[in-house]
Parts: C-alpha cells; structure tokens; sequence
C-alpha cells in the first residue's frame, strides 16, 4: 500500500492541499488522528507548500505514537507533489515550543525545515522512503530521543571521545591479527557451541519476543536471555507480560551482551536478531566504546546473529567484526550521536541476511580491517 501511495501523491498533482487529500481519502482506507492520516502501513501529513516548508509539520508526541511506522510529509506544490519521510532518525532539532523537552518530557513540534534532506548520502525523497526507512526501523523513536533532546536545548554532552595513544592505537590495531587468532582456535568453536545451545534452549522465548514491534524492547528481551545466571529462567513467562510495553528485564549498556574469558582471549558477543521478513538495518555499535575495548591486550568482539522467520529460527552465524562480508555492510552515522563523540556504526540488512542464510564466518581481509580501524581512530 505504500508504494502505491506514493506512486497515487507523485502523480496526481492539483496544486490544492484540500482536493489532495479528498483524493487520496477516496483511494485509501485512512483515518484521520489530528493533522495526521494514517493506516496499517504508514502515515501522512499534509503540508501546503505555498506558505513555504518552514511552518510546522507536527508536534513530537504525535509523531512518538506513529514512529514505528513510516511518517511521510507530502509538501503539496502549485506544479508537483513533493514526499519526504519525517521519522524521528531523519529530524535534525525540535523546533516549538520546546524549552521543556527532556526525555521523560516530550513537548515541541518540528517544522519542514527541521528534516534532513540527505541522510547517508541518500536524498530524502518519494523514491528513497522504503530505502530510508530501513535504516529507522532498528533506531525507534527511544534511539533518537536523547540526540533530539541534546540538538534542541544545546544541553552539554555527557559522552567524551576515547583519546588514543600510541600504546593503545597498536592494540587497536593488533586487534585484527588477534581476531584471526580467535577465529582458528578451539575456543571460537566452544563459544559457538555454546550461544547455539542457548539459541536452541530459548527457540521459543526468541520467537515470541521477536514479534515485539518496539526495536529497543525486542533487543533487551533477547538479550536478557543471553545473559548468564540462574535468574534467566525463572523470569522468562514475563517476556509475554511484557509485550510491546517497556520491559522489567535491564541489560547492561556495554559492548557485548554475553562477555566469555578464555586463557589467551576476552570475548565480547553482541547479539542480533534479524528478522528475515523485514528489511531493515540493524544497529552496529558505538564506536568510542569499539576503540576503548580494542584498546585492551586480550580483546575479541563477535557478533551473533540469529535469523526468524514467522514461524523458526533459520539460522544462527558467530562472525567477528572484521568479518570482510561485515566490514563492508558497516556504515558509520554521526547522525544518532552526541556531539562529543564519534557516533555509531549501522549494517547493511542485505548483507547480515547473506550471512545469516549463507555463514562465511573466518574471512578476514587484514588490509581493509586495519584501513578501517585507521578511519575510525581519526574520526
């Protein structure tokens, strides 16, 4: 339905905000909440575009409430119909009335001119919506909150920037040599064994939590599961109680979700669910963090990836982050971060997919691992 919306607002230009929207009511099955229409697959606001796309667009509560979906802003011109997608990744600041907005406040609307036009070196347009949307889908609304919260109120960053020196730029940098290490020892098959044996363990827990349409409560459910420690399994009914509502289960705001010391390495696992219905592109991690666990002699981050489907678990792959398929797939977005940072990392979904359907799990290529530790030690 979306793609044939925008194909109907691309098409049928009238140069009238009211004669637009009669049309597309007539066409549509949308209700109407507000400023906003909205159905099962997205939601839209109006604008006129001859008073200019500087006015306000809508106030962020409402938008809170349709975030998990695509929020479209159809800027209706005298001799075209202009579309942009509006979800809380794509606003730069709130605009009104927002000298009050904290993140346990949400007050403020954003006006047109408040919405990125190119976000990773795409343009915000009628033809990239479904493209752009993919890169929100795994950041929600909560995982842009704060960054808004800090970009409208100048409020001083709490986050700093790891400093790197010599000592720790050669562990960093050791890291990739280290990761090869892992990869061919005894002790990547033993962690491997034993995520795969907690991945069979929870099969269930992990499909009814993957239907959990909010990102950030999804993940923490997961990777509460992954956790160690007997309290896991007399918890686990309340993963259904919890359902799209915030959880009682807390994890940790660390790099991995499931650490694990051998004799020569430190492992750190983060745990990903990709499901395999959906296209999005999962969250990475946060890069100063990234460096400051490189930084460390013993040091090995994995990712584990498991793949749903409607009705199974597909698959499961345990691959480092130097992985060559994974390097490639990883985008680094200063957009989500604090300004005393060097931001977050993203994957491509296509290719956690591949990796997921298709393991390749021991490629490393050493140059671009070290070219791209380089990059983000300068970031």
């Amino acid at each position: 339905m979306l793609s044939h919306f925008i194909s109907f607002v691309k098409t049928n230009v009238t140069g009238n905000k009211s004669t637009l929207i009669e049309l597309v009511r007539k066409n549509f099955p949308l209700t109407k909440d507000g400023g906003i229409f909205y159905c099962n697959s997205f939601a839209v606001r109006f604008s006129d575009g001859r008073k200019g796309f500087s006015n306000t667009i809508l106030a962020l509560s409402k938008l809170q409430k349709f975030d998990h979906m695509p929020v479209l802003v159809c800027l209706v011109m005298p001799h075209e119909n202009k579309l942009f997608i509006a979800n809380s990744s794509f606003l730069k600041k709130i605009s009104h009335s927002s000298q009050q907005l904290r993140v346990s406040n949400i007050k403020g609307s954003f006006n047109g001119s408040d919405i990125v036009r190119i976000f990773n070196k795409i343009e915000n347009n009628a033809d990239n919506i479904v493209k752009l949307f993919a890169y929100h889908q795994e950041i929600g609304f909560d995982g842009n909150l704060e960054r808004l919260v800090e970009a409208t109120n100048n409020i001083v960053p709490t986050g700093t920037k790891f400093l790197v020196d010599d000592t720790k730029k050669a562990f960093i940098l050791n890291s990739v040599s280290r990761a090869e290490r892992f990869l061919k020892s005894k002790d990547y098959t033993l962690l491997k064994l034993e995520l795969d044996e907690k991945s069979e363990k929870y099969k269930d827990y992990i499909l009814e939590a993957s239907q959990i349409d909010n990102v950030n409560t999804r993940g923490r459910n997961i990777e509460y599961l992954f956790s160690e420690g007997e309290e896991v399994d007399c918890r686990l009914d309340q993963i259904s109680k919890e359902y799209n509502r915030t959880p009682t289960f807390q994890t940790k705001n660390t790099l991995g979700d499931y650490l694990k010391k051998f004799d020569d390495f430190e492992t750190a696992t983060d745990i990903k669910t990709k499901l395999l219905l959906l296209n999005s592109n999962p969250k990475g991690y946060n890069i100063d963090k990234f460096l400051k666990f490189m930084s460390e002699e013993k040091s090995v981050l994995m990712f584990y990836f498991i793949g749903v489907d409607a009705t199974k678990i597909v698959n499961t792959t345990l691959v480092s982050v130097y992985q060559e398929d994974l390097i490639n797939a990883t985008g680094t977005q200063f957009h989500w971060a604090g300004r005393n940072s060097r931001g977050v990392t993203q994957f491509e979904g296509t290719t956690i997919h591949t990796l997921i359907e298709n393991p390749n799990n021991i490629i490393i290529n050493q140059k671009k691992a070290l070219a791209f530790l380089e990059k983000l030690i300068s970031m």
